[in-house]
């Protein structure tokens, strides 16, 4: 093994104090770790190196051009890299450490590498709250850039297993601390060129809540070819088979992905609870993906946390890029 890790075979890291020791020392190096967050595994990486974060994209076969975010202990951490704002703080107060990523624009000195903006001039930043991605940025003591650890626009993991289904020997290590709570992305909150809220991606931390913190509605910008923020490809999270949305039955060959009082061959929650659909979520789509049929998926509200959910349904169901 060479100073970044690479051999060919990744580590499987317990979630003790050795094993967060370990995953530190490896990221210190320019090596890519996966970790958990209370929302997907992230593939880490030291933020403020080129090299590191180019492992990222190598590991993943991500597009240069999709923006990363850098996961940071806290709010202080936050406040060195980006020109804070009174609705940065805000936001902070109310959801951090959590599932939400503030878009804002880089300041002066940040140290970080280009690579991980994808040359824009703003940067996605986050304070986790997992217990064990807290452990690990307090014992790396830097920033981390960690997108989702699982091939560019596969599923998206919650498991350990899930990382090392995509990414078993291209990247150094796993640190497995178990399931991940929430199950769906951040929520990524944003401005737009006259300084006013938007939602850029919606996640684990309600659009409702947000705009109540802040008192004033959010506006929303759709997806498309070119990201102005993390996780904004059209075609994302995809299973490879074709997915098929709000279906009250299957059709021909497909296995159907329930919800509510659409049973299906597995539910994402038979009793329609938006929280338990969202941590279940992509431990069913890749249970069903495993079965190599299309896969029908049962209508979902579109509020509150239903929100993220069918944003990530309909990206997976969206024509493939490239």
């Amino acid at each position: 093994m060479d100073r970044y890790g690479d051999s060919g075979v990744t580590e499987r890291l317990g979630a003790d104090e050795a094993g967060v020791s370990r995953a530190a020392e490896l990221l210190a190096a320019g090596a890519c770790v996966a970790f958990p967050t209370e929302t997907v595994y992230g593939l880490g990486a030291d933020a403020r190196s080129g090299e590191a974060v180019a492992r990222i994209y190598a590991a993943k076969g991500r597009p240069s051009f999709n923006p990363l975010i850098v996961h940071v202990a806290d709010t202080a951490a936050a406040r060195r890299l980006v020109v804070w704002s009174d609705r940065a703080e805000r936001l902070a107060q109310a959801f951090w450490p959590g599932p939400l990523t503030l878009v804002l624009p880089l300041a002066e000195g940040h140290g970080i590498a280009s690579l991980v903006t994808a040359g824009l001039p703003t940067l996605g930043v986050r304070v986790p709250a997992a217990p064990v991605a807290q452990r690990l940025l307090r014992a790396f003591g830097g920033p981390v850039a960690a997108p989702s650890a699982n091939p560019s626009g596969r599923i998206s993991p919650t498991r350990a297993a899930h990382v090392l289904d995509g990414l078993d020997g291209r990247i150094a290590a796993v640190l497995d601390g178990g399931p991940c709570d929430v199950g769906v992305e951040s929520t990524i909150v944003g401005e737009d060129a006259g300084g006013a809220p938007v939602l850029l991606r919606p996640g684990g931390v309600a659009s409702e809540a947000i705009e109540a913190s802040l008192a004033t509605p959010l506006t929303r910008q759709a997806p498309g070819p070119t990201p102005t923020a993390p996780g904004q490809l059209t075609s994302h999270y995809a299973p490879r088979e074709a997915v098929r949305l709000n279906a009250t039955e299957a059709r021909g060959d497909e296995v159907l992905l329930g919800f509510g009082p659409v049973a299906g061959d597995l539910s994402l929650s038979p009793a329609g609870d938006p929280v338990e659909a969202a941590a279940r979520l992509f431990d069913c789509l890749h249970d069903l993906d495993a079965r190599g049929r299309p896969i029908a998926v049962a209508p979902i509200p579109d509020t509150g946390l239903g929100a993220a959910l069918n944003d990530r349904l309909r990206r997976a169901a969206a024509p493939r890029e490239g």
